[in-house]
């Protein structure tokens, strides 16, 4: 079970967030509404930005020795989210029942938990030799 928990969490991650990315790309008009009401005039930088990011982070999960960069992309994009869902958004945006929220807060955690499995991964936690 140890053994296939990270790939569990990759997968939970990689899924919520490539789930969006077709909305974000196709300029599906829910997603061109929440962007407009988060960035007003700019939500197309903002929507296609955030997708591009979300899909390097991505891929990142699975790259061998990155997966703690992908991680880190990860609580950044969706810390984001989430502090966008309690100061402007709304835990439930357009009548959605919270889905959109509840999603970014288990990408968020998935993140964290990543995050903490592979730091040392990450060059500056490397022991010197």
């Amino acid at each position: 079970m140890k053994k296939y928990f990270p790939i569990v969490l990759k997968l939970i991650a990689v899924v919520i967030m490539l789930q969006t990315l077709f909305f974000k790309f196709s300029g599906a008009q829910q997603s061109i509404d929440l962007f407009t009401t988060i960035a007003g005039e700019n939500e197309a930088y903002l929507r296609v930005g955030t997708g591009v990011l979300e899909l390097i982070a991505s891929f990142l999960l699975f790259a061998p020795k990155k997966t703690w960069l992908g991680a880190l992309l990860i609580i950044g994009l969706m810390g984001g989210a989430l502090l966008s869902h309690f100061s402007i958004l709304g835990i439930a945006h357009n009548n959605d029942g919270g889905m959109l929220f509840t999603g970014a807060a288990i990408t968020f955690l998935a993140g964290v938990i990543l995050l903490i499995l592979y730091k040392k991964e990450i060059p500056v936690m490397r022991p010197k030799l």
